[in-house]
């Protein structure tokens, strides 16, 4: 995005809260990042996202467009969320399988939530998971394996209760 001109700085046609810590420029067209959000340099965020408050998000991570991120999300390395996804408050994401301190895996496992996946608050995604197109996951659900598209999930581990066509 620049302004054909020289000289002049690039446009700027996003949103960020001044009490946010941006560092990426990969950020599209119309979208808002609100106050006390993190965003690292290597993130890439689509058009017309809104990422609420108290969000962090890693370089790794890449975000489609038409995205809403809930407050208190942290987005890993090796998270990918397509067009239209919903991700409610305080989703929680992991990204490391066996988890130590100070103890990294060589690569991240990838955790890709389809276009159109909607995940309710208070959900626990683990590593390496793919949420498929249009599923619904419930409130609190704890997901340790796929989801396949079009799903319902909800409980303690989250497994398909029901079926349904947009």
């Amino acid at each position: 995005m620049t302004n054909n001109t020289p000289n002049q700085a690039p446009l700027i046609d996003y949103f960020i809260h001044h009490l946010s810590d941006v560092q990426s420029t990969a950020i599209g067209s119309g979208s808002t990042v609100w106050q006390f959000c993190v965003v690292l340099k290597g993130a890439k965020i689509g058009a017309n996202v809104n990422i609420c408050s108290h969000c962090f998000i890693e370089n790794e991570v890449v975000i489609g467009d038409n995205v809403t991120v809930k407050n208190g999300v942290s987005l890993f390395d090796g998270i990918t969320l397509e067009d239209n996804v919903l991700v409610g408050p305080n989703v929680t994401f992991t990204n490391d399988k066996r988890p130590r301190s100070k103890v990294y895996p060589s690569q991240f496992p990838k955790t890709l939530i389809k276009t159109g996946a909607s995940i309710g608050g208070g959900a626990v995604i683990l590593p390496g998971v793919t949420i498929g197109e249009h599923a619904m996951i419930g409130a609190g659900a704890i997901v340790t394996k796929d989801v396949p598209d079009n799903a319902v999930v909800y409980g303690d581990a989250a497994r398909v209760k029901a079926t349904f066509n947009e």
